[in-house]
């Protein structure tokens, strides 16, 4: 093959340029995001029950389609969520395999077997399926100092969300308001003075208020000599507060008639009050966007950038848009600086070449094969439906140390071959081929195979590790392609033909620094051979080193990924349960003065009555986004230091309610937390009480516990409240001839308001809602005020037989997996990892009284996966390279002496997790794999020429000297060439600065660590197998020889 090349250097040229095409055209086709998509597939149904409390809403509703989802097929596990506000959810999380454009059909289907048994104000309301994640991905806000926020939430509602909704990409658009409604606001007093009821109120709506289809004149069959048709048009819907107003409830013989407008207040209003969002502090329209389970948040969030952009010229007068929560920036950005990462390890591994190689033409060769490997990765990923996302571009960047090897190695045997034979750039290059085809052939086998592990691995973590493993042996794989093909081709004809005997330079700094490399050569020499005559001394040193990694490994605490400063914090507050929204506003108020006014803070977005934990009126949320990176480089100024600061002062200063920041979680599609989450599951269904109890046991041991941040244990929902329970005396009810059902529908429609239908405004249906004025469901004696009428048509005070008690109740009911459940996260204590506590949550949760028991919940349930199948993954890994190994050499015994240098890199990878205090988290895991591929790599540069100088006759102890002499040069080249082109990942700033510290410090100190001792021990391994596992005799060679001539050490020459 690489004869073929050297005699067409064009071919190779045409065959380099189109996979340069094929790589330029992927990466314009390639999506870009943060993490490869991680989150299994999941839909999530949601019903509206006015009125009703959260055991109502789950009994009546989430219950009855809870039950028939369980046969949905690739159904992984689901959630259950009911509030007292009359919103309820279910999250039906499928495994990662599912299709979640079939799996939501499914479960629409699912759901009209049942929706006939739900009360008919949800069907009316309607259950929406939704395939969105939980997790927004920008919000969107409208203001304006001339327009209302209703009229503005309206206007959204109508013409900016439909066109949001329609792009690809975007699950749902969530608005933090509500569209216009006619409200009508009865005064139950009036209505009584009148004898009138809410039911006449309704129907009467119900039958003025509606749309007439008449007919046309002249229509078939007609009477002969019908000369015209047309079609008969009437007023049926009414359109403004006036005409409702002048809806006739009551009329009798002396005119005395009772109109609508005579017992209520009739406004265009909000169809629901339930939640306000402001920015710094001003009142905005918010519309949160959530990405579909299938979406790119880069595209997606240019994509609705862009049509905001284009909406813009319709707004009414006054009305603008801006969008100051965009987590895609923080991709952009995330991506931008690995990029350029990318560049500075390119000049860094250029120039350690350079240092090496000391010929400009002999670095170009190499330097050439780096791009357009790269090229061919993205080419590849791009055909395989992958995204350029910070684990492609950590493999890009990683992987350049790798790609350079191969073609080191051709263009510095070709240069040996004309020093030593004095033949032509062609003919040496021919001949080094010849000799070192199946080398660069075998170690890429090698070097793909420890990856491939990491591609089989399941679930989040798996599709993390799938994208980088497949991006480096893509890279690995065109590297030796290359390496066959362009790199023979571009030494036979850009190289120089040199005199035979030429030697490396003699002056200047890189005869200097020849001399010293000679230098430590001849000492390097001298301590192999002390290592191949004190070999049980060196076992027992490399024992000690086993041991000492092993238990390193074992001392580091387990993670799933580092976190991020992502330029923004999240705020969630809590008043007592009970508070009103007013309360809840005030206290949101003050929060808002104290983070403006942090330096480091640019905007602030607040929600109340809205909350990831729940909805309710104490219940509010915040987003502040930071400033940038360059301008927040003091200590103390990143987004977790922020958070615990502003943690600190929002407890310090509220004193009406909980508030608490924290710094998202590494992924946001995995949950909104970035500590650990749970559900405490009730498995014998003792009871809420019982359930709450030991919840708050639990909470309480947790706090007083050193392994977590007692701050940060909380509970992640709404907290039982005072509850007003209406006791009726049904038998007196009847005794009075009042039936149940009236009873119902009064308190209903007062207290919980009633969708009667629908009126025409500007051109869209709205919704026609009847409640009872606010001040007359202020307090427990305006229900007892309430009338119903009786089967005799008189109105009967609600206070002959209903009574009114508080209590306390649950506020909101949750169930995971059918039990009923409660959902706490937390955070570990400072110098903690996430897997130690997780470990802790989970033995006290077994030392619980009862049957309780615990399920992980987002990012906590992924890392529990991933951290089971790390030991099976190490396993493999070392597998596929014995056995890659043992078919290189044909042997069972030589891979042996490779495999026993992987120890030494794991070593180097576990000092530096310690040194930096990291843990053992994804980052660390892909270092591990990557050293373990490298460290092999250097074994096999001396055991492959050891094996070939043994096979001459020479003996084994012998021939592991000469190997480990003349590889020295290239092994040290070639790692401190990858180990320098990490250092801009292990010293990064700004963006994705932890993700990039967290992978550079595994492969910088394994790859340190890890090359030093192996140049070291593998002469002594190569010896130790050949002895224990004998092979074909060879004939005794003298003694050990120390100091060769120095042109066995295969140095390079100037030009």
């Amino acid at each position: 093959m690489a004869k073929f090349f050297i005699d067409r250097p064009i071919f190779a040229w045409v065959i380099a340029i189109f996979i340069m095409l094929a790589g330029v055209i992927g990466i314009s086709k390639l999506p870009i995001s943060q993490y490869p998509s991680v989150a299994a597939p999941t839909i999530t149904l949601t019903a509206t029950y006015p009125g009703a409390s959260a055991q109502v809403l789950e009994d009546s509703v989430l219950a009855i389609i809870e039950r028939n989802m369980y046969g949905v097929e690739g159904l992984d596990y689901m959630s259950t969520s009911a509030t007292s506000s009359g919103q309820g959810s279910i999250t039906l999380t499928f495994t990662p395999d599912t299709n979640p454009d079939l799996a939501q059909v499914n479960v629409q289907n699912k759901l009209s077997e049942v929706n006939s048994q739900l009360p008919s104000i949800v069907q009316q309301n309607g259950v929406n399926v939704s395939k969105a994640r939980s997790n927004f991905l920008m919000v969107v806000m409208l203001t304006s100092d001339t327009r209302n926020t209703e009229e503005i939430a309206d206007y959204a509602q109508r013409n900016v969300i439909p066109e949001l909704q329609r792009i690809d990409g975007v699950g749902n658009v969530n608005l933090f308001g509500a569209q216009r409604a006619m409200r009508v606001w009865v005064d139950p007093a009036k209505l009584k003075s009148y004898g009138l009821s809410f039911a006449d109120v309704s129907s009467a709506i119900s039958a003025q208020n509606a749309q007439l289809a008449i007919g046309s004149l002249g229509a078939q069959p007609a009477n002969v000599g019908q000369t015209i048709s047309a079609t008969i048009t009437a007023d049926g819907q009414l359109k403004t507060a006036e005409e409702f107003g002048a809806i006739m409830l009551k009329s009798n013989a002396t005119g005395a008639n009772v109109y609508l407008r005579d017992v209520a207040k009739i406004e265009l209003g909000s169809q629901s009050y339930g939640s306000t969002s402001r920015l710094n502090g001003k009142p905005t329209t918010g519309m949160a966007v959530s990405l579909s389970t299938t979406g790119n948040a880069m595209a997606t969030a240019t994509a609705v950038r862009a049509k905001m952009a284009e909406l813009e010229e319709f707004f009414p007068s006054g009305v603008t848009w801006v969008a100051p929560y965009d987590t895609s920036k923080f991709v952009e950005l995330s991506i931008k600086k690995v990029v350029s990462t990318l560049f500075e390890a390119i000049a860094l591994v250029f120039l350690v070449m350079f240092l090496f190689l000391q010929n400009f033409r002999y670095t170009l060769i190499p330097t050439i094969v780096v791009p357009i490997s790269l090229l061919g990765a993205f080419a590849a990923i791009s055909y395989l439906g992958m995204s350029i996302n910070v684990m492609t571009m950590f493999a890009m960047v990683l992987v350049i140390g790798i790609v350079v090897d191969d073609a080191i190695v051709v263009v510095e045997n070709v240069e040996r071959i004309m020093a030593e034979e004095g033949l032509s750039p062609r003919q040496a290059t021919k001949k080094a081929m010849r000799q070192i085809s199946g080398a660069v052939i075998g170690i890429t086998a090698v070097l793909i195979s420890v990856f491939v592990p990491l591609a089989m691995f399941s679930g989040a973590t798996g599709n993390i590790y799938r994208q980088f493993a497949l991006t480096m042996a893509f890279a690995i794989g065109f590297s030796a392609f290359l390496a066959l093909s362009l790199t023979p081709a571009l030494c036979a004809t850009m190289l120089k033909p040199i005199a035979k005997g030429h030697n490396h330079a003699k002056t200047g700094f890189f005869g200097w620094f020849n001399r010293k490399f000679n230098s430590g050569t001849r000492t390097y020499s001298g301590w192999i051979a002390t290592t191949l005559r004190k070999a049980g001394v060196m076992v027992v040193i490399y024992l000690a080193i086993i041991a000492g990694a092993a238990v390193l490994i074992k001392r580091l605490p387990t993670a799933f990924l580092p976190n991020e400063d992502q330029g923004f914090i999240m705020m969630s507050m809590q008043l007592p349960a009970g508070a009103t929204q007013e309360r809840t506003d005030a206290s949101l108020a003050t929060a808002t003065q104290i983070i403006t006014n942090m330096p480091e803070v640019e905007n602030l977005i607040t929600v109340s009555g809205f909350s990831f934990s729940g909805n309710g009126q104490n219940m509010a949320m915040g987003f502040a986004m930071l400033k940038d990176w360059s301008e927040r480089t003091a200590p103390g100024s990143d987004a977790n230091s922020l958070a615990n600061k502003i943690t600190g002062a929002l407890m310090g200063t509220l004193q009406d309610g909980m508030a608490f920041a924290l710094s998202p979680p590494p992924i946001m599609e995995l949950g909104n937390d970035s500590g650990f989450g749970f559900y405490l599951q009730d498995r014998s269904n003792a009871g809420h009480d019982v359930l709450l109890a030991r919840r708050n046991e639990l909470m309480g041991k947790m706090r007083q516990n050193p392994m977590f941040n007692p701050q940060q244990i909380r509970s992640s929902g709404l907290e039982d409240a005072p509850q007003l329970n209406i006791e009726i005396d049904r038998a007196t009810a009847a005794a009075q001839n009042v039936s149940f059902t009236s009873i119902r529908n009064v308190l209903g429609v007062a207290l919980g308001s009633s969708y009667v239908n629908d009126f025409p405004n500007q051109g869209r249906l709205q919704r026609v809602i009847v409640q009872a004025d606010a001040k007359a469901r202020m307090q427990p004696a305006d229900i007892l005020a309430l009338t119903v009428p009786n089967n005799r048509g008189e109105l009967v005070p609600l206070s002959n037989f209903v009574k009114a008690t508080w209590k306390t109740g649950m506020e909101q009911s949750v169930r995971f997996n059918g039990y009923p459940a409660m959902q706490l996260t937390g955070a570990p204590a400072a110098g903690k990892s996430t897997g130690e506590a997780m470990a802790e949550v989970k033995r006290m949760v077994d030392e619980l009284e009862g049957d309780f028991s615990l399920e992980w919940a987002g990012q906590s349930r992924e890392e529990a996966k991933g951290s089971s199948q790390t030991t099976m993954l190490y396993a493999f890994a070392a597998l596929a390279v014995f056995l890659a190994l043992a078919a290189l050499y044909e042997s069972w015994s030589i891979p042996f002496a490779v495999i026993l240098v992987v120890p030494l890199g794991i070593l180097g990878v576990g000092a530096g997790a310690l040194i930096r205090s990291y843990g053992n988290d994804i980052y660390f895991t892909i270092g591990m794999i990557t050293v373990m591929g490298l460290s092999a790599k250097n074994a096999i540069l001396i055991i492959e020429f050891a094996k070939d100088l043994q096979e001459t006759g020479k003996t084994a102890a012998e021939s592991a000297l000469r190997a480990a002499k003349l590889r020295f040069r290239p092994i040290l080249m070639t790692s401190f060439a990858f180990i320098l082109g990490v250092v801009p990942l292990y010293i990064a700033t700004g963006a994705s600065a932890a993700s990039q510290r967290a992978i550079g410090t595994s492969v910088f100190w394994g790859m340190l660590i890890g090359t030093i001792l192996s140049v070291f021990l593998v002469p002594m391994f190569y010896v130790m197998v050949r002895k224990v596992f004998k092979g074909k005799p060879v004939p005794e060679q003298g003694e050990l020889d120390l100091f060769d001539n120095e042109e066995d050490m295969d140095f390079p020459r100037k030009d």
